[in-house]
């Protein structure tokens, strides 16, 4: 018996949600709307009720299957791919709200720049990982070689707040939004490796 199909699309919708929010946050922290940040903050809780009511239908399908079969070890697989979009998502929240603070106006230019980069690499990753998954073709060790742009741009972006005349408030944030790309960042290599996990179940 196959894995639900309708199961994997939504699963893959997720994917598609996680990256249009982490593009949506930046554009609104950049571009200064925070009325789109407030809409990106609210859509969060969709994404959290899509993933705990796909955490449940597979737990439902689970229960059909003996531990042994490799259907089951799919859904399994599933199971452990969820908190990861879900925690993404999270992250991409936290970026929107910064930006209903208006946060991006009191950034310096240098550091407004180096997260301009970071959410390209970010998202870069997050589409090759989303396009992996619905392809059933991805590679973790090309985007851990990616990430480590980010880990690189999370270091500029910490010089940066320690030279800048931005105010202390303002440095604090800033410092935490590198912390939130770079964990995107992470997440993504933490997926394209588990992709490869359910991948290798399929053969």
């Amino acid at each position: 018996m196959k894995a639900a199909p309708d199961v994997e699309k939504q699963v893959a919708q997720v994917f598609s949600l996680v990256c249009e929010a982490l593009a949506l946050a930046t554009d609104s922290l950049l571009g200064g709307e925070p009325r789109e940040a407030s809409r990106i903050v609210a859509a969060d809780e969709s994404v959290d009720e899509l993933t705990g009511q796909l955490s449940e239908a597979i737990w439902d399908r689970l229960e059909r299957f003996v531990p042994a079969n490799s259907e089951a070890r799919r859904l399994v697989g599933l199971l452990l791919v969820l908190p990861e979009l879900e925690r993404s998502a999270d992250l991409a929240e936290h970026i929107a709200q910064r930006a209903v603070g208006n946060l991006g106006a009191s950034m310096s230019p240098v550091s407004r720049g180096i997260v301009q980069r970071m959410s390209e690499v970010a998202l870069e990753m997050w589409r090759a990982a989303t396009a992996g998954y619905i392809s059933g073709k991805v590679s973790a060790a090309e985007l851990d070689q990616t990430d480590e742009e980010l880990d690189i741009l999370s270091q500029r972006l910490s010089s940066e707040v320690g030279t800048a005349a931005m105010p202390a408030q303002v440095a604090a944030q800033v410092t935490l939004l590198g912390r939130f790309y770079e964990r995107l960042g992470d997440h993504a290599v933490n997926l394209a490796r588990r992709i490869e996990r359910l991948l290798a179940l399929r053969q």
